[in-house]
């Protein structure tokens, strides 16, 4: 068996369909990394902006008798968190039924 007796299949499928798979691939990745991007940042402000940033200014309101500024450090980014989460689970199923990538 030499080298010319090996033929390498032609991908089957359309061209043009493969560009318009290679496009949707990269429009459903840059909404995913946006949502990802987003909801980071959301976490970020909500963690570190509430809990050390602004826990001066927050300190003056209170919620369950303890300062905001204390709750968000202890309890609330947590909580946050775990609603993101969430959130992200609910657009991940909307955004993966838009480009008919859901099981």
């Amino acid at each position: 068996m030499t080298d010319k007796d090996i033929s390498i299949p032609e991908p089957k499928g359309n061209p043009e369909s493969d560009g318009e798979a290679d496009a949707n691939r990269k429009a459903y990745w840059s909404e995913n990394i946006r949502l990802l991007w987003t909801l980071m940042t959301v976490w970020f402000v909500v963690s570190f902006g509430a809990g050390i940033l602004f826990r001066d200014f927050l300190d003056q309101f209170s919620l369950g008798g303890y300062p905001l500024g204390f709750w968000f450090a202890q309890q609330g980014s947590i909580y946050v968190f775990v609603l993101l989460i969430f959130y992200y689970t609910w657009k991940m199923k909307r955004i993966e039924r838009k480009y008919d990538l859901d099981d």
